[in-house]
């Protein structure tokens, strides 16, 4: 059975719906991945209920129900922070799946009730040695190396951009600033979610003000947007670009040196679709300069690359949701294709609320079939 999350856009006024499936639900059950860990979590504003903290290595299958008020999200952290799967816009009364490879190991499970802060943590322990991905063929060993070569691509075009970004914000050049600024968050945008894995580096680098209530210094991308757009004063802001560049360049090393697996793959062209729902559509990203549809673009076509990796066994394992997806993605590709502005795109503030609306009706019909790749993995 298909559930839907509805969740009113307030700072738009658009209806964005965006498609879950229901843990138990015909889609999944047959695509579950024969035994391995299955956990329930009941997630409320003030707790956050795993059923076992103590599994073996290898897969496992998390199944989240928001029994609370507030929307939640559900993390597995490794050392350090390092996100090991997450997942994210559980509306009250739904439950979605999460499905990650875990080695043996201490872990940290988090509960996130209205989307911020630490969360509610609890200890995890994994045992019984580092076992080998149960869905570990060629076919997938092919993916997560092309999609590596993709990451790779996409680090040192974001290493270069916010190299020219960082001289033009210490040059004093705001022009020159405000239109590298969009271009040189494209790449990172394309590979967020495996960027947004390493700790403490993502929110120093893509944190909006917000963090400043959870105890963080605001800095980053967002932090030299809003000096740009609200006051056009960056004559203080060379420490905060020189600071933006050397995370940068930690973050870059550590993609490139990470090994990932097929779910982290198909679970992070999901999670891309929800950081459209959740902030482009909305227009919270870009807040100040209202770039979100440069975001929602390399959002949609970093999804799409995880896809083409997954492709060739998703074409042999589930060859119906292979043309459900080129449906999809094309159908996103069109809608998002009217804003098109010369090389760039219209900004956030010159879309209707019916625009808007239709974006988000697009997403929403992506975000079903998208849901079901990782069940196909782990096949």
């Amino acid at each position: 059975m298909r559930t839907t999350r509805f969740l009113v856009l307030a700072a738009t006024g658009v209806l964005a719906v965006t498609g879950v499936t229901a843990c138990g639900s015909d889609d999944d059950s047959s695509a579950a991945g024969g035994g391995g860990n299955t956990v329930t979590v009941k997630a409320t504003d003030t707790t956050c209920e795993v059923a076992t903290t103590d599994l073996t290595a290898g897969q496992a299958t998390f199944s989240v129900t928001n029994s609370g008020s507030k929307v939640n999200e559900f993390y597995i952290y490794a050392a350090g922070d390092r996100v090991m799967g997450e997942v994210e816009n559980i509306a009250p009364g739904l439950t979605r799946e999460l499905r990650v490879e875990l080695p043996a190991g201490a872990y940290e499970t988090a509960c996130k009730p209205g989307m911020s802060g630490r969360g509610i943590r609890g200890a995890l322990k994994v045992g019984g040695g580092s076992a080998a991905p149960k869905a570990a063929d060629a076919l997938l060993t092919q993916a997560t190396a092309g999609y590596q070569r993709y990451v790779t691509s996409e680090t040192a075009e974001l290493l270069t951009r916010t190299g020219e970004f960082v001289a033009a914000v210490k040059a004093g050049d705001v022009a020159k600033a405000k239109a590298l600024y969009p271009v040189t968050r494209t790449h990172w945008e394309r590979i967020e979610p495996v960027a947004e894995s390493f700790g403490d580096l993502d929110p120093k680098i893509d944190g909006r003000e917000e963090v400043i209530e959870e105890g963080m210094e605001f800095t980053g991308f967002h932090r030299i947007e809003k000096d740009l757009w609200t006051t056009g004063d960056i004559s203080k802001d060379g420490p905060i670009a020189d600071r933006l560049l050397v995370d940068v360049k930690a973050i870059v090393a550590k993609a490139n040196a990470e090994k990932l697996t097929a779910l982290q793959l198909a679970n992070g062209a999901k999670a891309l679709l929800d950081e459209v729902a959740s902030g482009k559509i909305t227009g919270e990203e870009e807040r100040y300069s209202h770039t979100d549809l440069w975001d929602f673009d390399a959002n949609l076509e970093g999804s799409k690359a995880a896809i083409a990796a997954l492709r060739p066994a998703l074409e042999q394992r589930a060859p119906e949701l292979v043309k459900q997806l080129d449906t999809e993605f094309a159908n996103v590709e069109k809608a998002l294709g009217q804003h098109r502005a010369g090389d760039g795109w219209k900004l956030h503030t010159e879309l209707s609320t019916t625009q808007l609306k239709e974006l988000s009706d697009s997403i929403n019909a992506l975000a079903e079939p998208v849901s079901k790749v990782a069940a196909a993995v782990a096949r």
